[in-house]
């Protein structure tokens, strides 16, 4: 099976988020996003450039909890794709991008924190189904079995 990639954006939150409600009545979380920016010099060193800002959202359940675990400042690492839209501006059409955020998630490179595990189980109970399980079981085979080659 092909390992499924999709694009990724990370950087930190530099508006406070806002709740919002869509067309369909699916929550969507919306915040501006700074990405740091730095050149390389040729004494190995590294310059800090300007950061560029973007706009970030997400929707439906993903929407929900990053409303409730994401705040300004806090660095982020997420996953999905770049959205272009239209939009009327003093009646000219400009062409607008958005990060369309599908997971996301704190960057641990750069924030401390500690994983509370007890709604996992409840938030992953489609994980639970027989046939997750099963799928879950082949797919984790292969590495048990490097494992065992390897000695580990």
């Amino acid at each position: 099976m092909t390992l499924h990639t999709q694009q990724s954006l990370s950087g930190f939150i530099a508006s406070e988020p806002q709740q919002s409600v869509t067309e369909n009545g699916d929550t969507c979380f919306y915040v501006r996003v700074g990405q740091p920016h730095f050149r390389h010099e040729a004494t190995g060193s590294f310059t800090v450039l300007e950061p560029t800002f973007h706009d970030l959202v997400a929707y439906r359940a993903t929407a929900d909890r990053a409303l409730t675990l994401f705040a300004k400042g806090d660095s982020f690492v997420a996953e999905g794709y770049v959205r272009t839209y239209q939009v009327e501006h003093n009646g000219e059409t400009l062409e607008r991008e958005q990060f369309v955020a599908k997971k996301i998630g704190h960057d641990l490179a750069r924030t401390n924190y500690e994983v509370d595990r007890t709604r996992h189980s409840v938030m992953g109970a489609e994980h639970d189904s027989p046939a997750a399980q099963n799928a879950m079981s082949q797919e984790a085979a292969p590495a048990r079995a490097s494992a065992s080659v390897l000695g580990m």
